[in-house]
């Protein structure tokens, strides 16, 4: 007599939700919040570590830069782990590496040991967005999946906002200091729990087909449905374990071309989108703004972000993502134009600030559901991971180069300037339409087939 096989996907998605699958989304939602805090609290700190130590604003560069590169390199490496070691560990180191170097931050007499301990604290923040998009991905039904992962994609400019509106209302109270022990105790606290609560994705646990991973995803899948699964059950799932992990595989006859064009979408449009964020304050104190109006900027695109974020976490298993991804960096482009234009109108400029939440900010979104739909379960964190990483190389093209647009070109310049990544954005998205990869896009939602996806 053949023993019961269980479709591991299947029992997820046709399983209703449940507390404990709840408390994996809630959990990758608040490390998530962790991330984009730091990211952004750093653009409001360096003013301060800049007069503590004696130094020009402009010597803070490579401060906020060597976060963005620790990102890019713990992304790529980080999310390839995650497909090996599991989401859950993956998400462990990543709190560790976040929490013990933020909290060294705290004690940093230089800034040579803040610019080491920033690249640090960024592997780790990097490393986590792959693991924490694969598992909610995993834990979450069919007909949620987007949706879901759209929530956690906005615990980054959530925090982002939260970053900057802590940043501006402690740091006289608790100094920059204070923000760096703020950074560090938090992801640590959030370590600890995730140790007792978080658990692995059953189906990564099934695609590495050993007794004791497969009796493991047998408890989970009990624990999440709330039914037996006997212990002589056999478990599938659709994906190939021998390409697990694998980057070559994303390069195979079958995902090149869209891997290539997603790839060159993410670094275009993180460009923009960093070199944005990161320089919009500097760029509104040129026009006049004071220092907390022009940082309410980034408060108002993080927001504008999340609020247009909610209409497009609906529409995208909808429509096809290609064509909404080309309408948004239309939008964008209006919209650094736009800015280039505006001058000191203050109204208008916040207005086109608010709508680069849409234009530059959201093809992330649709990027992401791209990545979650293209790759099946054995390559999506890596796939991720790689995607991200790039993205985050763009981060660090678009912070390096603000300060030397606005100085060269002033802040009209800078504002036009923005056009150039995005057009080029919309010219590789357009790629993607010759990709066999991408022909079953529009009419899937993320990790719908087996065969799928930052910021801030």
């Amino acid at each position: 007599m053949s023993n019961r096989t269980y479709n591991v996907q299947d029992v997820i998605d046709n399983t209703p939700m449940g507390a404990k699958r709840w408390a994996v989304v809630v959990l990758c939602f608040v490390i998530a919040l962790l991330d984009g805090f730091d990211t952004q609290s750093i653009a409001f700190i360096s003013p301060a570590i800049a007069d503590d130590f004696g130094l020009q604003a402009a010597d803070m560069t490579w401060a906020i830069t060597a976060s963005t590169i620790g990102m890019a390199l713990g992304a790529i490496t980080l999310g390839t782990f995650g497909d090996k070691i599991g989401r859950k560990k993956t998400i462990l180191v990543a709190l560790a590496l976040f929490g013990a170097f933020s909290l060294a931050g705290a004690f940093a007499q230089s800034i040579e040991q803040i610019v080491l301990l920033r690249f640090l604290i960024g592997l780790g923040m990097g490393g986590a967005t792959p693991a924490l998009l694969a598992l909610t991905a995993e834990f979450s039904p069919k007909n949620r999946r987007g949706t879901f992962m759209t929530l956690v994609l906005l615990g980054l400019p959530g925090g982002a906002l939260i970053g900057g509106l802590v940043a501006a209302a402690w740091l006289p109270m608790v100094g920059w200091r204070g923000i760096f022990l703020i950074g560090g105790v938090l992801p640590l606290l959030l370590l600890l729990l995730c140790l007792k609560v978080l658990p692995e994705s059953p189906v990564f646990l099934a695609t590495k087909g050993t007794v004791s991973a497969d009796a493991q995803a047998r408890r989970i899948m009990s624990s999440i449905s709330g039914q037996q699964v006997e212990a002589d059950a056999v478990l599938v799932t659709e994906d190939k374990k021998e390409e697990r992990g694998s980057v070559s595989a994303l390069f195979s006859s079958q995902y090149r071309k869209v891997t290539v064009a997603v790839f060159a979408t993410y670094l275009l449009n993180w460009i923009a989108w960093y070199l944005l964020l990161l320089w919009m304050p500097t760029a509104l104190r040129m026009l006049g703004l004071a220092y907390s109006q022009a940082a309410m900027g980034t408060v108002t695109v993080n927001g504008a972000f999340i609020l247009f974020a909610i209409p497009l976490s609906v529409l995208l298993p909808k429509v096809d993502a290609r064509k909404l991804l080309l309408a948004m960096f239309a939008i964008g482009i209006l919209v650094a134009l736009g800015l280039g234009l505006a001058g000191p109108n203050f109204s208008l400029v916040f207005i086109l600030i608010a709508l680069a939440g849409l234009g530059i900010g959201g093809p992330q979104l649709a990027l992401n559901y791209l990545i979650a739909n293209a790759y099946p379960t054995q390559l999506r964190a890596t796939a991720t991971g790689w995607g991200i990483g790039i993205g985050r190389l763009g981060s660090i093209v678009g912070s390096a180069l603000g300060g030397l647009i606005l100085t060269g070109l002033g802040v009209s310049g800078y504002f036009m300037v923005l056009a150039i990544p995005l057009a080029l954005a919309a010219v590789a998205t357009l790629m993607v339409r010759s990709s066999r990869a991408a022909s079953a896009l529009p009419a899937a939602t993320p990790a719908a087939t087996s065969e799928p996806a930052g910021t801030r």
